[in-house]
């Protein structure tokens, strides 16, 4: 008897996606706000604050797209082609930044040059992530199992929103993970602009909360038909609950608690994501069982993973154990 494992695999993917977009988020988050500050000493202070733990937080990303590829290939396969162009300017932005971490400090270097790869590097990988996560929450036209759309179908009002909405989400994640790792001007500083990011991303919630409804009899449904309105309820009064805590959090100067609302509020905004679109991997027409592949090749994978997965969970636990407290100029990635 073939065991059911497609909604673990959902589960393990969902669990990867989420990872990626808390950790590698901030650390994104960072460099954006990099742009904004010209101290050169405080600059220093924010690559530091991220250098040591910004290359496995993007483990994650390659869970999640190894996974999609190797268990759900029908949807690997229907999503590429639309979002091939985002998916490669993202990698392009997360390679420059990357070898800025690397050469900006090297003997010779330019580093107003590495510096501008740092931020825009971000900036750039940033915005097309949302581009790509708007993308799939318009869906994807299909005819029979293949994608029925052009390249450039990302070229549209909603993606372009999402994109923007990420840059303000990361940026609030990296000003309350500065708020945290920091001390003195730095740090009130960070403050301040997680205040401003606090707001725009509440715009940004409500706006794409209305819109997708709006665009979606189906997603209308799932929310707002009895019982699942009362089901569902939770999830907007938490969100609310979750701003003012970070807000209030902020003022009261307390340091750890206003990144993990940050947190929290991706976690709610992910969370509505899934009730939106369960079960489809490539909504609106291919469910989850519609992609998987067969079932003994599920089978294969799980066992790699049930290794694979709790070395990466320990590895990531262990790396911030290690590299907790405040970023200091005098002990470093390069030190």
């Amino acid at each position: 008897m073939n065991l059911d494992l497609v909604p673990l695999w959902a589960a393990i993917l969902s669990l990867a996606v989420l990872m990626y977009v808390l950790l590698d988020g901030f650390d994104l988050g960072v460099g954006i706000l990099f742009a904004l500050r010209r101290n050169e000493h405080d600059r220093d202070l924010m690559v530091g604050s991220v250098a040591p733990i910004w290359d496995f937080n993007e483990t994650w990303l390659i869970l999640g797209g190894g996974g999609l590829l190797a268990v759900f290939p029908l949807a690997f396969a229907v999503i590429m082609p639309a979002v091939y162009f985002p998916i490669l300017v993202m990698l392009l932005g997360l390679i420059f930044r990357g070898v800025a971490f690397e050469f900006r400090d090297a003997p010779g270097a330019k580093k107003s040059v590495w510096n501008a790869a740092f931020a825009y590097g971000s900036l750039v990988a940033t915005y097309a992530q949302g581009v790509v996560l708007g993308n799939f929450i318009m869906g994807f036209p299909v005819s029979g199992r293949a994608f029925s759309g052009t390249s450039w179908d990302w070229i549209a009002p909603f993606p372009l929103l999402t994109g923007l909405g990420l840059v303000v989400g990361y940026m609030l994640l990296g000003a309350t993970w500065l708020y945290m790792k920091t001390q003195g001007d730095l740090q009130q500083w960070a403050r301040d602009k997680a205040r401003w990011c606090l707001f725009g991303i509440l715009l940004f919630i409500v706006m794409i909360s209305v819109w997708t409804p709006l665009k979606d009899a189906r997603i209308a449904e799932r929310w707002f038909s009895m019982p699942n309105l009362f089901f569902f309820a939770p999830v907007p009064i938490l969100t609310a609950a979750i701003a003012w805590l970070l807000w209030d959090s902020l003022r009261r100067g307390r340091e750890v608690l206003p990144f993990l609302c940050a947190m929290g509020l991706f976690f709610l905004a992910y969370t509505g994501l899934i009730i939106s679109l369960w079960p489809y991997v490539a909504p609106p027409s291919i469910t989850l069982w519609d992609a998987a592949t067969a079932p003994i090749s599920q089978q294969f994978l799980i066992i790699g993973t049930m290794f694979l997965l709790p070395v990466i969970l320990l590895y990531v636990f262990w790396s911030y154990w290690v590299f907790r407290g405040k970023v200091r100029s005098d002990i470093g990635y390069h030190h």
